[in-house]
């Protein structure tokens, strides 16, 4: 009976500070996607602004050198913060990133979303914790518990972040807790994550009327011995591409690093290769996020190269200095790839473009068990098991080089005694 006591007073104590920070983030992600979708817009109808994204670089650079270095390693700072705990996340993550994100779309860099969710809410998350404990005890912030209760509540930011700009509340849940250390889970936290997951897609999409886009998988297929090959040969490709992207996003910067010392100056350099490349080969399709691109990847055959155009431009963006997220861009490669597979492997296309979208952010983000749910709560659960293949084999298949460098290794993907016994 004592243990269910103390389980309802964690039950109580997670579910209103949930309450709190599940609303403040939902609101965070509904003006973001807002302003986003208006970047965009604007862009589309106005594209000779891609021809000013070196001066949009010089403006992000030049604010995070001057301004953001205590927030210039983004989710990665986040990861470490759940790994060992030191000082808070200053507030001024959320603005920062909030800003040149859509600077950076407005004038075409290729880039995603969720990275800026995932910072502004646990930015928003850690410095609602700070000022909680500081004003009153009564939360259940005690002294003895500040480590332990502050990792939860970036936790719970960091899920309510993801699950409310792709309105995906299981998958944010657990890409929260899988995120900071491969192969291990932090089941602690598994209460407040889900309900910071829940109450922020509720405050988004429910309350400020926020909506997302949906793909419809329209074809089915039956799973046979045959197709179980077929899937678990996409998911190894769909690993080796998110190994691939992550490599390449990581070379990138590691170049501008050794080559350009002023740090303002690599985006410039980055935007004028990038708005040269766009315009010169009309190759528009390549830069923001790309969601068009995504849909037409479901419904008809597109370019056997989209996939790798959409990998260079936003390797080459973020690796730059531009700010943004890495996932729906991801989205979009896999979705393409899976699309240009379905030439070669005896899977329906649209089935093969929706293992693809979250195959290969399993591989690049070393997070299976939050794609796979992603995909059954985007497409479906008829595709739920082509999508677990899909995930888990890419997985496996992409090492442990991924996008966030900060994750460690808390488990092997494969047993030690078979991989020593390969080598």
């Amino acid at each position: 009976m004592k243990l269910q006591l103390v389980s309802l007073q964690f039950v109580i104590k997670w579910l209103l500070i949930c309450i709190i920070v599940g609303f403040v983030v939902g609101s965070a992600s509904a003006f973001f996607l807002v302003a986003l979708d208006w970047a965009t817009h604007y862009r589309e109808s106005h594209t000779w602004l891609i021809w000013l994204l070196p001066l949009a670089g010089l403006v992000v650079g030049g604010i995070y050198h001057y301004w953001g270095a205590s927030v210039a390693k983004g989710n990665n700072q986040l990861i470490e913060e759940l790994q060992k705990s030191t000082q808070t996340i200053p507030l001024l993550m959320m603005p920062m990133i909030l800003v040149t994100t859509v600077i950076t779309h407005l004038f075409g860099g290729s880039a995603g979303r969720e990275g800026t969710a995932v910072q502004m809410g646990g930015a928003l998350a850690d410095n609602l914790y700070l000022w909680g404990s500081k004003l009153t005890g009564k939360l259940g912030f005690k002294r003895d518990t500040i480590h332990f209760d502050r990792k939860i509540i970036l936790i719970v930011g960091i899920s309510a972040g993801f699950a409310s700009v792709f309105g995906t509340p299981l998958a944010g849940t657990v890409f929260a807790l899988e995120v900071a250390i491969i192969g291990k889970m932090r089941y602690e936290a598994i209460l407040p994550s889900l309900l910071g997951a829940i109450i922020a897609d509720y405050v988004c999409q429910s309350v400020w009327h926020v909506g997302h886009t949906h793909y419809v998988v329209s074809e089915q297929t039956t799973l046979i011995p045959t197709s179980l090959v077929w899937a678990m040969l996409a998911g190894a490709i769909f690993g080796l591409m998110g190994l691939a992207f992550a490599k390449m996003t990581h070379a990138w910067g590691n170049f501008f690093k050794q080559k350009v010392s002023y740090p303002p100056l690599r985006a410039v350099i980055g935007g004028v290769f990038v708005a040269i490349l766009l315009i010169g080969f009309k190759a528009e399709r390549y830069s923001g996020l790309g969601v068009p691109v995504i849909v037409e990847a479901f419904q008809k055959s597109v370019n056997w190269y989209d996939f790798l155009g959409k990998t260079f431009f936003t390797s080459l963006t973020l690796g730059s200095g531009f700010k943004g997220g890495e996932v729906t861009p991801l989205f979009y490669i896999g979705a393409t790839l899976g699309n240009t597979l379905s030439t070669i492997i005896p899977l329906p296309l649209s089935l093969l473009a929706a293992m693809g979208f979250v195959g290969v952010f399993s591989g690049a983000s070393n997070t299976p068990l939050a794609c796979t749910l992603m995909g059954i709560e985007l497409f479906g659960a008829e595709s739920a098991v082509f999508i677990a293949i899909s995930c888990i084999t890419s997985y496996l298949f992409s090492g442990h080089i991924g996008i966030y460098a900060s994750q460690i290794v808390g488990g092997n993907k494969a047993p030690m005694k078979e991989i020593n016994e390969f080598f």
